[in-house]
């Protein structure tokens, strides 16, 4: 059994494992493999997050959209977007109302939802690893911090709202590297787009992060942020739009493609 084999088998595993209830964040789990966010909205709203994908491609870079209806994915062609996501969060107008591990009740209930599956940065950080570069949520064992920020994306439609960030902090002597290593990865997000400096992107406090966990900023660190999948939720708010279900931050769709699929 080869390398990518060996990867498969460890996302059908993971999957099966949420599939059966386990609720964990994704990062770390088969590594080699991309990751995505999820975001799933009634038909009529879905030519709107299109267009609002098409004009912010860094923050909502989108790797695959179902049939209207449908659960299932080219990107994991035996997955089930309804059960195969560690935790699901369910918006009503634009307020979050729940959070749950199966969403499959919601199917039945909205039967024309259509799925956008979106870039997620877990996926460029086997390549920080392999370079030395610690990924501190994964060391340190929890989420990664995501952050609102001040930035205004492109509107769209009905849809507007700012874009989020996820952070890790590099040494000051590594940060060109990572963001070179990074930026060959621009379906998934990408090189970073602020360095340094948190209080330009409006975060008044890197130790809390509106989404996800705090990770420990040594001496010598930058925290380096990049565009994050999360952005739909803020946009998914600043919007009020009537319903959508997403992933729960840092507990992703693991699919079946090679991370080396999206590398330029």
């Amino acid at each position: 059994m080869n390398a990518l084999q060996q990867a498969r088998q460890s996302a059908v595993a993971a999957r099966a494992r949420y599939r059966g209830g386990e609720i964990a964040p994704t990062a770390g789990q088969a590594p080699g493999l991309t990751q995505a966010n999820m975001i799933s909205l009634p038909r009529e709203w879905a030519y709107d997050f299109l267009l609002f994908a098409q004009r912010n491609p860094q923050a909502c870079p989108i790797l695959d959209v179902t049939e209207p209806g449908s659960y299932s994915t080219v990107l994991a062609e035996q997955a089930d977007l309804r059960t195969d996501l560690p935790l699901y969060r369910v918006w009503r107008d634009g307020r979050l109302a729940q959070e749950l591990p199966d969403a499959t009740e919601l199917w039945a209930q909205h039967t024309d939802l259509v799925s956008f599956l979106i870039g997620c940065s877990f996926t460029f950080e086997t390549d920080l690893l392999e370079a030395g570069i610690d990924v501190r949520h994964i060391s340190e064992g929890c989420n990664v911090p995501m952050y609102r920020t001040n930035r205004q994306c492109r509107p769209a439609g009905r849809l507007q709202g700012e874009m989020v960030v996820s952070m890790r902090p590099v040494p000051a002597s590594r940060v060109a590297e990572a963001a070179k290593i990074t930026a060959r990865y621009p379906a998934v997000h990408g090189a970073p787009v602020h360095v340094g400096e948190p209080a330009l992107l409006g975060i008044e406090d890197v130790s809390q992060p509106d989404f996800g966990d705090a990770v420990s900023i040594r001496p010598g660190e930058i925290p380096v942020f990049w565009a994050c999948g999360v952005t739909p939720q803020a946009v998914v708010m600043a919007s009020r739009v009537p319903f959508a279900i997403t992933h729960a931050p840092g507990h992703m769709f693991i699919t079946d493609v090679p991370d080396s699929h999206y590398h330029v």
